[in-house]
């Protein structure tokens, strides 16, 4: 049992040793400069005594010992460290004031990237190398593309854009802060009372073309109506002229027949007996007096009025 207690208690002491030993290792061999880890994306500048004396780029483990020699042991006492990020960044600046050539107020927003070129360069030849870029880009955009034609600020935004990075990119460079794409992503009218003037332009236009649409729509209805009426009439008058000639031909043609001409009179005097509101009283053949007596009674109040 005793020897089960020994082996349980180094197994813990072993444990807690490399638990808290091993974090308290890697840190004094980090402080005495025996290695160095360099991450992903980003750069180690070790400056002693105000000098330079490393700039480790490639990310991966690299050993201090051998590439400072014994400054290694010092370089984390008495020196420093700089970590920089070399990843690409982007930054908009929002409605610069610019004036076209008419005089109109307007703002350009201006979005471009930037990147670290030189490490040491950023760290020693200016002190705030982002706001100064930010700030030449703000004043080249203003300089550049003040009392540009309203209609090229509108529609050239890529000559405007690379106008802007030819302008900015060598002052960049001296920094060690390079300048990447440049791109004008939007200019708009900054005067609101220009805005609300353009926007009733626009609207009077746009009712002065649906109402011109609509003119011309009843125009052409009007014509297509009309032409079809004069057709139409046209198509009347002739058939109206027809009817005669057809109907004489008809006639001319039924009276050559005597007995078919008194059969179709007889039967178009009886339609119009049936037709019209005329009274019919049927009477029986060769009966006289009750022909008088119809004959002598008085009319019906309705027919008497009519």
């Amino acid at each position: 049992m005793s020897d089960i207690f020994i082996t349980l208690f180094i197994a813990v002491v072993s444990f807690f040793v490399f638990l808290i030993g091993e974090p308290v290792v890697r840190w004094l061999l980090r402080v005495f400069g025996v290695y160095a880890i360099v991450e992903e994306g980003t750069c180690h500048v070790y400056v002693l005594f105000g000098k330079v004396v490393s700039v480790l780029k490639e990310p991966g483990l690299h050993l201090l010992w051998l590439k400072l020699g014994p400054r290694a042991l010092i370089i984390n006492l008495l020196g420093e460290r700089h970590i920089l990020d070399m990843r690409l960044d982007q930054q908009y600046l929002r409605s610069l004031p610019v004036n076209s050539e008419e005089g109109a107020p307007m703002g350009i927003g201006v979005w471009y990237e930037m990147q670290i070129s030189d490490p040491v360069a950023y760290l020693f030849k200016n002190t705030d190398p982002r706001g100064s870029l930010s700030a030449n880009v703000s004043s080249a955009t203003v300089r550049m593309l003040s009392n540009m034609p309203l209609d090229d600020m509108l529609v050239t935004r890529h000559v405007m854009s690379r106008a802007v990075r030819e302008e900015v990119s060598p002052k960049s460079e001296q920094w060690g802060y390079r300048l990447g794409s440049v791109y004008v992503r939007k200019v708009h009218f900054r005067d609101s009372g220009m805005i609300r003037q353009i926007e009733e332009k626009v609207v009077n236009r746009l009712r002065q073309v649906t109402s011109a649409i609509l003119q011309d729509g009843a125009n052409r209805v009007s014509i297509i109506t009309s032409s079809a009426e004069r057709r139409a009439a046209v198509e009347f008058a002739r058939a109206q002229a027809m009817r005669p000639q057809i109907v004489g031909a008809a006639l001319q043609q039924i009276g050559e027949d005597p007995e078919v001409a008194k059969a179709m009179f007889a039967i178009l005097e009886t339609q119009n007996l049936v037709n019209g509101e005329a009274r019919i009283t049927f009477l029986p053949n060769g009966d006289g007096v009750l022909a008088d007596l119809l004959a002598a009674a008085p009319a019906p109040v309705a027919r008497r009025a009519a």
